[in-house]
């Protein structure tokens, strides 16, 4: 059943809105998985980003999270969470960031793929007496960074970091340029085998790896064996989105994100409708564009979060977006002052232009949650 409570439609906006309903169902759907498959879950908490969100996605504050700034490590730590992957690779400049949340006793654990980056720990190290926790990054599909499995570098990084290696790390980002179940279900296959031949590699040479970490949404929700990988990583599949949607991960449905807007005017003359979500509520992000379905700025909703067919926001300024209405459509069944919701592309990036989140809890309730800012 639809909640549709009065107060969506009493706040100013533009505002960011997350469905607790489908926020849980989300969270609880993927975590079963993971775990039917023989691994476990360690959630990005980089889309929403906000304490109260970790308290649906982690069982404890020991449990597994991952982050993508020093900002929310800082932040989670002081919250209580003691087991964070920051999994960017490291500057050596944050290094004495990294030093402080371990010596209060935050297992914290970075990320590296060459030996600059090793050699800059162990002169930190010791230098200062400093222990880390350090993943190398496995390349497993030619995507961004990190080195290939059968890569000499590999153990020569790994010897390189001694008592500070604890595991490898891969990423498959290259699984966002899938379109069919089957491929989905390669690429999660590739990635798990990454790591685990790269485990394989630094055995025969004597280095024992204790963790192998691996993740995507998309790679998450189409793996089918987990087993001797030690943890998944995921983190847009709380709330999922348009990109998600196209790639077949999700469905409208389950989109859990929103930001509620205003119209504000016309453009008679070119059956435009005129909101007051431009690219600073809605972000810049058109990850829609090179896939099957382009969706513009974002998918145009009814208040209650149906899917207006074929209405997108087409273009933005800063303040303003543009709905150019298909020809099924007509400017007065969108009078001034109309509230709707538009699903984003990215959730990310869109959450990243708000402070804070309204939320719209799954008794018709309202709350508010507080944005961690920074890196």
């Amino acid at each position: 059943m639809t909640i549709n409570p009065t107060w969506l439609t009493e706040l100013d906006t533009p505002y960011l809105l997350i469905d607790e309903t489908r926020l849980k169902q989300n969270i609880g759907y993927l975590k079963q998985r993971v775990e039917a498959r023989g691994s476990r879950l360690r959630p990005h908490l980089k889309t929403l980003r906000t304490l109260a969100a970790a308290d649906y996605l982690l069982d404890s504050k020991t449990s597994p999270a991952t982050v993508s700034t020093l900002a929310e490590a800082e932040a989670y730590a002081e919250a209580g969470y003691t087991d964070l992957l920051y999994a960017v690779g490291i500057a050596p400049s944050k290094l004495s960031r990294v030093a402080k949340l371990r010596q209060q006793g935050i297992n914290l654990h970075i990320l590296l793929d060459n030996l600059e980056q090793a050699n800059a720990v162990i002169s930190y190290a010791d230098k200062q007496q400093q222990t880390f926790s350090v993943f190398i990054e496995i390349d497993s599909d030619g995507h961004r960074g990190g080195i290939e499995p059968a890569d000499p570098r590999l153990i020569d990084i790994a010897r390189k970091l001694g008592v500070h290696f604890n595991g490898l790390m891969t990423h498959a980002g290259g699984s966002y340029g899938c379109t069919t179940d089957l491929a989905l279900r390669e690429f999660a296959a590739t990635e798990c085998n990454a790591v685990l031949k790269a485990k394989q590699q630094l055995n025969k040479a004597g280095i024992k790896c204790p963790k192998t970490s691996v993740g995507s949404t998309p790679t998450a929700h189409f793996g089918e064996d987990f087993n001797g990988i030690s943890e998944v990583r995921a983190g847009v599949y709380t709330t999922f989105d348009l990109v998600m949607k196209n790639i077949g991960v999700c469905d409208f449905k389950d989109i859990a994100m929103s930001v509620v807007t205003t119209v504000i005017g016309y453009n008679q003359e070119k059956n435009w409708v005129l909101v007051d979500s431009g690219w600073m509520a809605l972000s810049r992000d058109r990850g829609t564009a090179n896939q099957q379905q382009d969706f513009g700025y974002g998918q145009v909703c009814t208040i209650a979060g149906e899917p207006l067919t074929d209405i997108y926001v087409s273009s933005t300024s800063q303040e303003h977006g543009i709905i150019e209405l298909p020809g099924h459509a007509e400017l007065k069944d969108f009078p001034v002052g109309l509230k709707l919701r538009i699903f984003p592309n990215h959730a990310c990036a869109t959450a990243a232009m708000h402070q804070g989140y309204h939320v719209l809890m799954s008794d018709g309730s309202h709350n508010t949650w507080e944005r961690i800012q920074g890196w």
